[in-house]
């Protein structure tokens, strides 16, 4: 009998952790820490736009030298 009940105790307290397990958790942003994650989104993309840039201005200069050196076409 004893069993029984340390059985019943067992399935109530795992149909109880599966309950809790359901909620979703809050986004890092809708948490306690939301103000510096969303400095660090930001400089994320402030970092991105750097480094497009820096793509940009590297693809400009080899063009350039490119047109300096004669290109293939000469």
């Amino acid at each position: 009998m004893r069993w029984f009940i340390f059985l019943l105790l067992v399935l109530a307290g795992l149909w109880y952790l599966r309950g809790i397990e359901e909620k979703a958790p809050p986004k890092a942003e809708d948490s306690f820490i939301g103000g510096p994650v969303k400095a660090l989104r930001k400089a994320e993309g402030f970092e991105q736009s750097y480094l497009d840039a820096t793509k940009e201005q590297q693809k400009k200069m080899e063009e350039q030298l490119e047109k300096e050196a004669g290109g293939p076409d000469n």
